[in-house]
């Protein structure tokens, strides 16, 4: 109680705890897009239930792994070498993830050119595997994510309150916007590509790092930041030209 009551009368302590926060809300984004994308496939009856599964996982295996601190600053410790090139197993993650993510994305992109015909014979199984499999895929890069995020936040803070407040509340924020970020998402099918662009783009940084070159985020989140802009003033003029054909009719 004593320690709690320290922290909580530190400066630094604010500091880091409203930096961290700042960090893993931003680190979540990645997450937050992968499960908007997969959930829209399921029907809608599924959608939002799928999204809480999957962020409150989030949430859970962010906490076990706070848990078991010591194992995590192991997961950075080299355990194979490759062509003169040691890999740790949180790089070993990372490139299973990206490549994942790469495969996802990708085959997502794949659909929506060339959709495959629905068989409406088969309805009910697809509902239920669509909604197993797409769970299974969200717990899948929440692990990659989760890992990502708790060893950012060990980098950051000694502090295992500070890591555990910072986490509860990204995770709540992510709650908060999966909802209105998958229904933007779905009524926008273009955003849909710009979306899988970005998981491709956050594939290959994970790939990146886990083959040890190091990837600025800053660099990543502006291009999407940049990426996202123009998406949105192609959005404003292709409404404006709809308005005026509206006015016209």
């Amino acid at each position: 109680m004593e320690y709690l009551l320290e922290l909580a009368a530190s400066p630094t302590a604010w500091v880091a705890l409203a930096t961290l926060v700042v960090m893993e809300i931003v680190l979540g984004i990645d997450n937050l897009i992968f499960i908007s994308i997969l959930t829209n496939k399921l029907p809608e009856q599924h959608r939002q239930k799928a999204r809480r599964i999957g962020i409150g996982m989030a949430l859970i295996l962010r906490l076990a792994l706070l848990s078991t601190i010591a194992f995590i600053v192991q997961l950075t410790e080299p355990v194979i070498d490759i062509l003169g090139h040691a890999f740790s197993w949180k790089d070993m993650i990372l490139i299973a993830g990206g490549l994942f993510l790469l495969w996802k994305a990708t085959t997502e992109i794949h659909h929506s050119m060339d959709p495959a015909p629905d068989d409406p014979t088969s309805a009910t199984s697809t509902v239920t595997l669509g909604f197993a499999a797409a769970i299974g895929q969200i717990l899948m890069l929440d692990m990659v994510f989760s890992i990502d995020s708790i060893i950012t936040a060990v980098g950051m803070t000694e502090h295992l309150p500070i890591m555990i407040i910072a986490v509860v509340v990204s995770v709540l924020v992510m709650l908060l916007a999966a909802d209105p970020l998958a229904k933007f998402i779905n009524d926008n099918p273009t955003v849909v590509m710009l979306a899988l662009g970005f998981l491709i783009m956050i594939g290959m940084t994970l790939i990146a790092e886990g083959f040890g070159a190091h990837v600025p985020k800053g660099y990543v989140y502006a291009a999407m930041a940049f990426s996202a802009t123009i998406e949105g003033l192609n959005m404003l003029s292709r409404r404006a030209r709809q308005k005026r054909i509206a006015a016209q009719a």
